[in-house]
């Protein structure tokens, strides 16, 4: 199969190119018009599919549910907004509820599914602290502890690829140092950490931040905190949300800048109402939710942000034409970078021969023309 345009992202810019699929992979890259192609999407850009580390749900599911035919049914329709690749990710809740969550995951990939590849499962919480929890539900948070945590592992048959916890409350940081040695990304976040407990979380093998800004410490110039955390230690990598609600779009123009193009995440951090009719009612982790006409979620009767319903192709959008990111930074904090921080950019996050087929066929308004998962077109 050969797939080309006058618009394909190779080496951090557009060219002219022809992309030969042989079954999963992209084989190799030709020249734009040097054999017969079988797509030509003309002045279309192609892109990396997207990767979203921190998605609890959509479609009126969400991972905490348990629930096989809702999982695939997310993946199989995910692509529409270009992802590609996906951690199907958990909200803090009782043990038996988690259990059953990371097992569903853990099935559903043994037994096969089509769509978006799940590259792992994000466990937010329950090891989150009191202060910050947000919108997690206050009755399910735990102290960490490394033998629950594989007792959550071993249900999930080693899929727990991703943590959210707050460092402070880890004792001699040993879930965080336990995580980080057997291939589990620590992110910090939900968490009242100082500066100080922040650095010592990056050196006891945190390595990551969840949305940033939000469920964190802020910066003041005499307090840094995480925020602060997150800017100084250029190294990490930071999610942050990125629709114009959760972070003023000044907000993430400095978050972006100052982080840099190899370390800046875009999730959506979405819920089970997105992609779902306006109306309806839904619950986080039990407890009830309204989405707003912004399409930003509250714990109901409340100001406590719970998620969001955003797309990633609307993220990228905002990004690049309302926080003025550059489109390389941009389509890096979706693509290349979350494949690094999870390891998997020997095969994930760049369009280069011997990857992965995910592509992004987008319109100049950032609409998804077609999405590409493993070399198969899913819309």
């Amino acid at each position: 199969m050969i797939v080309q345009s006058r618009r394909v992202w190779i080496g951090g810019q557009f060219t002219e190119a022809q992309l030969e699929i042989n079954e999963e992979k992209i084989e190799r890259i030709h020249p734009y018009g040097e054999r017969e192609a079988e797509e030509d999407y003309g002045e279309k850009r192609i892109v990396p599919g997207f990767i979203d580390v921190h998605t609890h749900g959509s479609y009126g599911f969400d991972t905490n549910d348990g629930e096989s035919e809702g999982l695939r049914d997310w993946m199989r329709r995910i692509p529409e907004e270009g992802v590609t690749a996906i951690l199907p990710t958990t909200v803090t809740q009782m043990p038996d509820v988690l259990t059953r969550a990371v097992a569903n995951v853990a099935a559903v990939v043994r037994e096969g599914y089509e769509g978006a590849q799940i590259l792992g499962i994000h466990f937010e919480g329950p090891y989150l602290d009191m202060d910050y929890k947000g919108a997690q539900p206050p009755e399910a948070i735990a102290k960490p502890s490394v033998e629950q945590f594989e007792m959550y592992q071993k249900a999930a048959e080693g899929l727990i690829r991703y943590i959210t916890l707050a460092p402070e409350h880890d004792p001699d940081f040993a879930l965080t140092r336990y995580c980080s040695s057997h291939g589990v990304v620590v992110s910090m976040g939900h968490s009242s950490a100082t500066y100080e407990e922040a650095l010592m979380g990056i050196a006891n093998g945190a390595t990551s931040m969840t949305h940033v800004y939000n469920g964190m410490t802020g910066l003041h110039h005499r307090n840094p905190g995480l925020v602060g955390a997150a800017y100084r230690v250029r190294d990490i990598y930071g999610e942050i949300i990125c629709d114009g609600c959760h972070c003023h779009l000044a907000a993430l123009n400095n978050y972006v800048t100052a982080k840099g193009r190899d370390y800046t995440i875009m999730i959506t951090d979405s819920l089970r109402p997105k992609h779902c009719p306006p109306g309806g009612d839904y619950e986080l982790g039990g407890h009830p939710i309204e989405i707003s006409d912004a399409g930003l979620a509250y714990l109901k009767g409340t100001n406590t942000i719970a998620g969001s319903t955003l797309n990633m192709n609307r993220g990228l959008k905002i990004l690049v034409e309302d926080a003025l990111v550059p489109f390389d930074t941009a389509l890096n904090s979706c693509t290349i970078n979350p494949a690094r921080c999870l390891r998997v950019d020997d095969r994930k996050g760049r369009l280069a021969a011997g990857y992965d087929a995910d592509l992004v066929v987008l319109e100049d308004n950032y609409d998804v023309c077609q999405t590409w998962c493993r070399g198969k077109k899913m819309l």
